[in-house]
C-alpha cells in the first residue's frame, strides 16, 4: 500500500471514529420526551444503563468515554505516522484548514452541548420502559461469604444482615470515573425507597490503598449514613472475597488503578442473591421492591 493510500485510509478512519462518536453520544445524551418510542428508551437502558435523569449509569459513561479512546488508540498504533503526516498535509491547503477548523468547532460545540445537558439533568420518575421488565431474571443463588471489616472496625459478614435485604457493590476510593456514580446510584435508590431501603455494602476493590484505617475517610467522602457501610480488610481477605463473588477486575501494578465490572447485587433477607443490575437508581429501587 502506497503512502498516499495509507494517509487517505487513515483520514477516512479518523473521520469514521469522529462520526461514530457523535452518533454514540447523541444516542446516549439527546433529551427525549416522555412520548419517545419504547424501543429507543430500552436501547438506552441496554447500551448505557440510562438512569432516571436520562443520563448513562457508571457502565454507560465508561462505554461512552472508553470505546472512542480505544478506537483512536488502535488507529494511532497501526497508522499513527500516516495520521500525523496526513493532518500536516491537510493543514497546508486552505480547504484542508477550513475542514480541520470546522471539525474542531463541531467538537467544541458538541462538548459544550454535552456539558449543558449533564449540568441541567434532574432526576424524575423513570418511564416504565426504563425500569426492569417484570420478567427480569431472578438469580436466586446463595450469596458467597464475606469476612471483612467496616468503617467502624466492626466485622462484616452477610449473617450480620440476615433478616433484611442488602445491596452489595464493588468500588474503590481512588476511582474517579465509574465508582462515584455507582455509589450515588445505590444511595439514591435507598433514598427513593425510604423506610423500605435495604442496607448498602460497598466492598473495596483496592485493599492496597483502601486499608481498614482509611475506611472512615471513605465513608465520609461518600457520605455514608445509617445502614450504609464500606468494607475492606487485609489484601488476602479482600482478594478472597472478590474471587468468591467472581468480581472481574484487573489492577495496573504501576498506577494501582483497577479496571472492573460495575455489577450491583441485591441480596434478599435469606442471604440469597436475588438480582444483579449494572446500575441506575430507579432500576435498583425497582428490583429492591421485589424482594420479599
Amino acid at each position: 500500500m502506497s503512502m498516499r493510500t495509507r494517509e487517505t485510509a487513515a483520514l477516512g478512519a479518523l473521520g469514521a471514529i469522529l462520526a461514530i462518536t457523535i452518533i454514540w453520544w447523541a444516542l446516549a445524551l439527546w433529551p427525549l420526551a416522555d412520548s419517545a418510542p419504547a424501543w429507543l428508551l430500552r436501547t438506552r437502558v441496554v447500551c448505557f444503563g440510562s438512569t432516571s435523569s436520562g443520563l448513562p449509569d457508571a457502565g454507560g459513561w465508561l462505554a461512552l468515554i472508553g470505546e472512542p479512546l480505544l478506537l483512536l488508540g488502535t488507529l494511532l498504533t497501526v497508522w499513527g505516522g500516516a495520521v500525523v503526516h496526513a493532518l500536516r498535509v491537510l493543514g497546508r491547503s486552505g480547504t484542508g484548514r477550513s475542514a480541520l477548523s470546522a471539525a474542531s468547532l463541531l467538537l467544541l460545540a458538541l462538548t459544550a452541548a454535552a456539558t449543558v445537558r449533564v449540568a441541567g439533568a434532574t432526576g424524575r420518575p423513570a418511564p416504565a420502559a426504563m425500569l426492569p421488565d417484570p420478567a427480569y431474571p431472578r438469580l436466586d443463588r446463595p450469596a458467597p461469604p464475606l469476612d471483612l471489616v467496616d468503617q467502624d472496625g466492626a466485622p462484616v459478614t452477610l449473617e450480620r444482615f440476615r433478616g433484611r435485604s442488602v445491596v452489595v457493590a464493588f468500588v474503590y476510593g481512588h476511582c474517579q470515573t465509574v465508582c462515584p456514580l455507582v455509589v450515588e446510584d445505590v444511595l439514591r435508590a435507598r433514598r427513593l425507597l425510604g423506610d423500605r431501603a435495604p442496607a448498602a455494602l460497598f466492598v473495596t476493590l483496592d485493599p492496597w490503598r483502601d486499608t481498614p484505617a482509611r475506611l472512615p475517610s471513605l465513608a465520609a467522602q461518600w457520605r455514608l449514613e445509617g445502614e450504609a457501610f464500606v468494607a475492606g480488610g487485609s489484601i488476602p481477605a479482600v482478594e478472597a472475597a472478590l474471587d468468591r463473588w467472581s468480581v472481574s477486575r484487573a489492577r495496573d501494578q504501576r498506577t494501582g488503578e483497577v479496571t472492573h465490572a460495575t455489577v450491583v447485587y441485591l441480596v434478599d433477607r435469606q442471604g440469597r442473591i436475588a438480582f444483579a443490575v449494572t446500575g441506575g437508581a430507579q432500576a435498583i429501587a425497582a428490583l429492591a421492591m421485589r424482594l420479599p
